[in-house]
């Protein structure tokens, strides 16, 4: 029997597994006092995302309004140089719009770096102590939203952490949960495989789609989504590394496709396009891991799952990241950063479906406030960079 969640009730009739007050930079020129406001609460789940372009872009600012006003955040402060692209005030509405405490501090109009800091924290330390009191809500299984990315991927990942996160997640689709998988540069190769599981003949062409334009976009770039860690790793081709990747999906049926900030309108499986449309415009589509954490958060995923077979450390700012990992040579050389050991598969130690339920049952217990590695070594990276979508087919979500 599925363990009874909780969570915290936000106005939009959604329900959050973390109460987090986001320091939010609008600019590079903002970080580092961003970074002090933030890092006087390093013990509290108070936590640093920000934009470091000036120029306007649509992708950043709906990448910002969906994470200054996911489930798990409960109020937000933007700082802002003054001067910069980004429309600080419009992000201010929309997330006053959600319900959350929000305010912004322009550093030109306050009078410079000491003075922002000061307001900053002051802001910060009043809103913990309104935030304190808030009270957890009951929380159905059908209001979880998961997210799976792998990482630091070797010749284990697509044999044991990969295929039992796809185990939970079927496990989670068929409690009614949302399940979110993506990489589609790692899907190279399977785009047939998901075709066929596709809820309609549309959508299974636009899965094609989505593959067909990743492959082409890393053309164009003269680059794969193969890492030299890869092929020390024991991995050969993309076509292998897509073999294990999309062994993350599970064996549910595709519901639908979603871009970044995109949230799924209901329950089921769905793939993340992280491919840029349009012409080659902002290099790669993904520099690193923790930019496709942030598009599944921005997606409203409350918790992310996160595999690897050499060893990754990353966690995320908003959402608890959970490592499981594939390798067990890794596991007990990095048991401190590790959530799940998936290795024991390979050493006959427990079986697939064990790994995959042990995986499962943990998502439940982070949901309901157990702290993941990640988060108790405070980690909380976080990037946002350019990127430029077009709005989604009418074959892409369920009708």
């Amino acid at each position: 029997m599925a363990i009874p969640l909780t969570g915290f009730a936000r106005a939009d009739g959604r329900k959050g597994i973390r109460n987090v007050v986001v320091v939010a930079y609008l600019v590079e020129c903002a970080h580092h006092v961003a970074r002090e406001i933030a890092d006087a609460f390093r013990d509290a789940d108070v936590h640093l995302i920000g934009f470091p372009g000036c120029y306007p872009n649509t992708y950043a600012h709906s990448m910002l309004e969906r994470l200054c006003a996911h489930p798990n955040v409960g109020a937000a402060l933007l700082v802002s140089l003054g001067c910069e692209g980004f429309d600080r005030h419009a992000l201010a509405r929309s997330v006053a719009a959600s319900g959350r405490p929000v305010q912004v501090l322009g550093i030109q109009d306050s009078g410079g770096t000491r003075r922002t800091i000061d307001a900053g924290r002051a802001w910060v330390a009043d809103t913990l102590a309104a935030l304190a009191g808030a009270v957890r809500a009951p929380m159905g299984l059908d209001e979880l939203v998961v997210g799976t990315i792998c990482g630091g991927s070797d010749a284990t990942s697509g044999l044991t952490a990969n295929p039992a996160m796809g185990i939970a997640f079927d496990l989670l689709v068929e409690a009614g949960g949302t399940a979110i998988f993506e990489e589609t540069g790692e899907l190279i190769g399977m785009e047939h495989l998901m075709a066929a599981r596709a809820a309609t003949r549309e959508l299974g062409t636009a899965l094609q789609q989505c593959v067909a334009k990743a492959a082409t976009y890393y053309a164009t770039l003269g680059y794969a989504s193969f890492a030299p860690g890869n092929a020390d790793g024991g991995l050969t081709t993309i076509e292998e590394k897509s073999l294990g990747a999309y062994a993350k999906s599970g064996q549910s049926r595709i519901a639908g496709i979603v871009k970044p900030g995109i949230a799924p309108p209901r329950g089921g499986l769905y793939l993340l396009d992280v491919v840029p449309d349009g012409e080659v415009r902002f290099g790669f589509p993904n520099i690193n891991d923790n930019a496709e954490i942030a598009e599944l958060i921005a997606c409203g995923s409350h918790v992310i799952l996160f595999s690897t077979g050499r060893g990754s450390v990353v966690g995320s700012a908003i959402a608890p990241v959970i490592k499981v990992c594939a390798n067990p040579d890794t596991y007990r050389r990095m048991r401190d950063d590790m959530d799940v050991d998936a290795g024991r598969i390979l050493e006959g130690e427990a079986s697939l479906p064990a790994v995959g339920r042990e995986v499962f049952d943990l998502v439940l217990a982070v949901a309901n406030g157990a702290a993941t590695k990640s988060e108790a070594l405070r980690h909380r990276e976080f990037i946002l960079t350019y990127k430029s979508f077009t709005p989604l087919g009418p074959a892409c979500l369920p009708g």
